[in-house]
């Protein structure tokens, strides 16, 4: 069975939660990995009534730039009770601009806590990159 281009899966883990991600592009790789964070927690949107949101985050480091978005996102469903499933991301330099659109958190299956640096490398394939991301539950 040929790969997706982008796409991401589960990952067996002995404590925590982790996902294998792949796009393209990088921007692609934080959305992919948006969704299947998302898809991993089980998150239900209710997007009768959009909301939308913009970030801005800094880092030299890919792999800190990813954490921080991820993070954010996170942030955005404990303090406000937001998810998204729309994201237009562009990446300059080591800053990432995010426009997400989605709506409020119907239910979540799975809590994740936080986003982690364990084994955190973004590499180069053949046919674009990959990126493991475990998450702390």
């Amino acid at each position: 069975m040929e790969e997706q281009i982008s796409g991401y899966r589960e990952l067996d883990h002995t404590a925590d939660w982790e996902i294998e991600v792949w796009a393209p592009d990088l921007a692609g790789l934080f959305e992919e990995a948006a969704r299947g964070m998302y898809a991993l927690s089980g998150a239900r949107l209710d997007t009768r009534n959009p909301e939308s949101r913009t970030i801005v985050v800094s880092a030299m480091e890919p792999e800190v730039l990813l954490v921080m978005f991820l993070e954010e996102l996170l942030y955005f469903g404990e303090m406000e009770n937001l998810g998204f499933d729309k994201f237009e991301l562009r990446l300059e330099g080591g800053e990432l601009s995010a426009k997400l659109e989605g709506g409020s958190l119907v239910s979540l299956e799975k809590e994740i806590k936080a986003v982690t640096y364990h084994n955190l490398h973004i590499r180069e394939t053949g046919r674009g990159i990959k990126v493991k991301i475990v998450f702390d539950v």
